[in-house]
């Protein structure tokens, strides 16, 4: 399809000319992408501070924890959210992404302090299974030409009942598949970027197509690194907590992740025990600061500065690619923006 707006009546559906995102977290990389570990140097960590994060008290591990939640159909996202905490006694909890009521699947939910990293699960990849139902007989050749139409960078309207604004705008679908289909039903598979409404995908579809069409079922099947097989129910949330109250904790860690379970989707820079402090402090990381990097970082990428126990230190944006780094001993590599780790969990080393 040409690059240029299709030319019907309303706005452009279908492909859409390539853009740089606007939004440095919109440019995060696709869910478990292999990465190569660069050692800059040798570095050992003290264990007097700090903590790996599997192995913390099970108080902090739950106020740095997440529960890899399967929604249910019915209730909505903030309903469930509200039952995690109050079956778990929790002051605060966030998800990363709403569902519809009737939508089910992968629902990431961050306690307590766990809910700076929040952001970075909003706006990673989504990836969805969908029933599409078309309203006219057509030929399966002809749907399968038209989901490849349908992968890249698309145009889309957000739908009446969405919360955001009905503005045209430029969403990326990045694998899109025709998995089975059977009389006017197709099953599809959606990998796409964060704010694209697979609803309103069916129904360009079906625009497209010439006979209409309307999604009828869908779930979630994976947010960032957050995959189906991962995903755990209320009643194993409740059940979890009601062996941790009987003094067996072992069911409960197993149903609440470390919080740096969400962001493994992301590339990692591992930061000295001497510059953890100063990151914690809101300092731009430096050069001298860091023992290890993910290779492939480049400018502008959203990062997870990460102690050598593995623990997350700050959310960040790369000022360098990795072999920048590599190549240098001095400069700001990455710009603090989000900080996860509290003020004197490590000495200061500046």
């Amino acid at each position: 399809m040409r690059a240029e707006p299709p030319r019907r009546d309303g706005p452009p559906i279908g492909k859409a000319p390539t853009r740089s995102f606007d939004r440095a977290l919109e440019s995060m990389p696709l869910p478990n992408q292999a990465r190569e570990r660069l050692v800059k140097r040798e570095a050992e960590t003290d264990p007097a501070h700090g903590c790996p994060p599997e192995q913390r008290p099970i108080r902090e591990h739950l106020r740095l924890g997440a529960v890899p939640l399967d929604k249910p159909s019915g209730p909505t996202s903030h309903q469930v959210v509200a039952w995690v905490k109050e079956a778990m006694g929790l002051g605060k909890a966030g998800h990363g992404g709403t569902l519809d009521p009737n939508v089910t699947g992968s629902l990431p939910i961050a306690l307590e302090d766990a809910t700076r990293c929040i952001k970075a699960m909003l706006l990673a990849p989504k990836e969805y299974v969908a029933v599409m139902r078309l309203h006219a007989d057509v030929p399966r050749k002809r749907v399968e030409q038209v989901v490849e139409e349908f992968t890249g960078p698309i145009w889309q309207t957000p739908p009446l009942k969405s919360a955001v604004k009905k503005e045209l705008r430029v969403r990326t679908v990045y694998e899109h598949h025709l998995l089975e289909m059977e009389g006017r039903e197709a099953l599809l598979k959606v990998r796409c970027e964060a704010g694209t409404y697979i609803r309103k995908l069916c129904t360009d579809m079906g625009t497209v197509l010439g006979c209409g069409a309307n999604m009828q079922d869908l779930r979630r099947t994976r947010t960032a690194s957050v995959g189906e097989q991962d995903l755990v129910t209320l009643h194993d949330v409740r059940d979890a907590w009601e062996w941790y109250k009987e003094g067996d904790e072992a069911e409960l860690r197993r149903v609440v992740w470390p919080m740096e379970r969400l962001l493994t989707h992301l590339p990692k820079v591992v930061v000295r025990d001497s510059a953890v402090d100063a990151v914690c402090h809101g300092a731009d990381l430096a050069v001298p600061g860091i023992a290890q990097l993910d290779a492939g970082i480049a400018p502008g990428n959203i990062v997870l500065i990460q102690s050598l126990k593995g623990e997350g230190v700050a959310l960040g944006q790369a000022m360098m690619t990795s072999q920048q780094v590599m190549d240098t001993e001095q400069g700001m590599a990455v710009d603090t923006m989000r900080v996860l780790m509290d003020l004197g969990t490590y000495p200061k080393g500046w």
